[in-house]
């Protein structure tokens, strides 16, 4: 650098950009460390009712599995004693509270161990008193479900009453459990808010304030009053009313649907294409006694059409030397004698191993040398 020059520094670092950079790093580990979005609230009381249900059933379970405990002393006097004193130890409680969650159910050993002082009080105090663990725990002190036939934050009853939730033709949203919103989800027969009309296709044959009962119409029925095919007041696609005002079958093999391979089949409301006999040029039903025209390579005989074994015609079918003819349906085939393959058209006589040895020894060796 020339005398008189002066060093330019360069630019100097941007504190405010880099504190930027710190900052969106920061927020992206964030991001990464935080839990998955929240369930909504009425999932989040669905799961704690069902989560409190499995509690109380394998506690249930841990009783059973206790109550068999075998001692196995010999001394009955001293066994009844310690048994007696093991139905209601804290080494039971705490053999049954271990096996209550399994390791990877992170809401079941939450809620275990929330609430394990609610579990202890009751084995000590009051399960006696209350011998329903799941009505004691689960519905009236730590409020995650509902008594049947109830739903939501509050316990309301369903639609239809919490004797019978839906008039007991569907499913209340939320039944036993703090969420839902008490809608009825209707059994196919019946259609409604409370599940009390019925759905099309059925009819009623019992209807009061609180009991329906819907049945299914007739096969022929849309729509109907009655179980008959009299009673249709729709008929269903491929059926059509009578003189008489009943819905009856359709024969849409009259029109002819099908291909001229097939023939029409008809059935209770529809139809179907069946493939004729291989035999058949057209047909009008199942087997080879049913062709409207035998195909090629058969005649009809006593009404069926049979093949034809060209092998047994009285003019030779296959002309060529060494050729025999195996019959097959509907025509036949040529094919070289027993001792003869097939080379380029022409049935040439197979080469006998022995013979090919033979050959190979016979033939004279080129190793020598003429010049020796």
């Amino acid at each position: 650098m020339g005398p008189g020059s002066s060093a330019r520094p360069g630019p100097a670092p941007r504190p405010a950009r880099t504190a930027l950079a710190v900052l969106l790093c920061a927020a992206l580990l964030l991001l990464l460390l935080l839990p998955p979005p929240a369930r909504g609230a009425g999932e989040r009381r669905r799961l704690a009712c069902s989560t409190c249900r499995g509690i109380v059933d394998r506690f249930n379970q841990g009783l059973a599995d206790t109550a068999k405990k075998n001692f196995g002393g010999g001394n009955t006097a001293w066994e009844e004693k310690t048994l007696s004193k093991y139905e209601s130890s804290e080494i039971r409680l705490v053999e049954i509270i271990e096996n209550l969650c399994d390791s990877s159910n992170f809401e079941c050993n939450n809620m275990v161990e929330e609430h394990e002082e609610h579990i202890e009080k009751w084995w000590f105090k009051l399960k006696k008193k209350y011998p329903d663990l799941f009505k004691w725990f689960c519905i009236e002190t730590i409020e995650v479900c509902c008594p049947a036939g109830t739903y939501g934050p509050d316990c309301l009853a369903c639609r239809g009453g919490s004797e019978r939730p839906c008039h007991g033709n569907g499913h209340c949203d939320g039944d036993g459990t703090r969420g839902g919103d008490g809608s009825c989800s209707c059994n196919k027969e019946y259609t409604g808010e409370f599940c009390l009309d019925c759905s099309s296709g059925y009819f009623s044959t019992l209807r009061n304030e609180t009991h329906s009962v819907c049945t299914a119409c007739h096969t022929a029925c849309k729509t109907c009053t009655g179980s008959s095919n009299k009673d249709c007041q729709d008929c269903k696609e491929g059926w059509i009313k009578d003189e008489d005002g009943a819905c009856v079958d359709l024969d849409e093999c009259a029109t002819s649907p099908c291909k001229d391979h097939q023939y029409c089949l008809n059935t209770d409301g529809s139809f179907s294409c069946k493939g004729c006999d291989a035999s058949c040029v057209g047909c009008t039903g199942e087997g080879s006694d049913k062709c409207k025209t035998c195909a090629s390579g058969y005649v009809k005989e006593d009404e069926k059409c049979t093949d034809i074994d060209e092998c047994n015609l009285p003019e030779k079918v296959c002309m060529k030397e060494n050729q025999d003819c195996v019959n097959t349906s509907g025509s036949y085939k040529c094919v070289c004698s027993k001792g003869f393959e097939d080379k380029d058209g022409t049935c040439v006589q197979t080469v006998k191993p022995g013979e090919e040895v033979e050959s190979e020894k016979t033939e004279p060796s080129h190793t020598g040398h003429d010049d020796l």
